[in-house]
């Protein structure tokens, strides 16, 4: 076992990133906002899932590693680009940023979990779902996280 590290911090991390979004969801009063672990069956937004985690490890001797895991959340606000969705687009980052950096030992408390990233996608559409043809206004948020050793 390597020194240092936790040996199940992605499932931390994915359970964090879960949390953190359940808990601004009842903060927030986003009564509607469906939150997933993972990629849902089917899609009705608001709607707010981990889309993937990637993960850079960092060696720091033989022995010794730190990891660095990147969640990527997909929040879907709307059918299309409207006004209405850009402003729940809008709305919703500024407030999960702000929660997130409030919380950033979510994972644990010798860890770090924050936002580094969000990107708009007006025409979004779930490659996983070949029957749904549909175009969602949605935003990309990127969370990493950091276990101290």
């Amino acid at each position: 076992m390597t020194v240092g590290v936790r040996t199940n911090f992605r499932s931390e991390v994915r359970q964090a990133t879960v949390d953190l979004l359940e808990q601004y969801k009842a903060f927030a009063a986003l009564d509607h906002l469906q939150v997933y672990r993972a990629r849902p069956a089917s899609l009705f937004p608001p709607t707010a899932f981990i889309d993937r985690i990637s993960e850079r490890v960092e060696y720091r001797g033989p022995a010794r590693r730190r990891r660095v895991p990147t969640v990527q959340l997909i929040v879907l606000h709307g059918l299309f680009d409207s006004g209405e969705a850009a402003d729940n687009g809008d709305t919703f980052v500024d407030g999960f940023l702000n929660w997130v950096v409030d919380r950033y030992h979510a994972a644990g408390s010798n860890t770090l979990l924050n936002v580094v990233g969000t990107e708009d996608d007006p025409t979004w559409s779930p490659v996983w779902l070949p029957n749904n043809q549909r175009a969602y206004y949605a935003t990309l948020i990127a969370l990493e996280g950091l276990a101290l050793d």
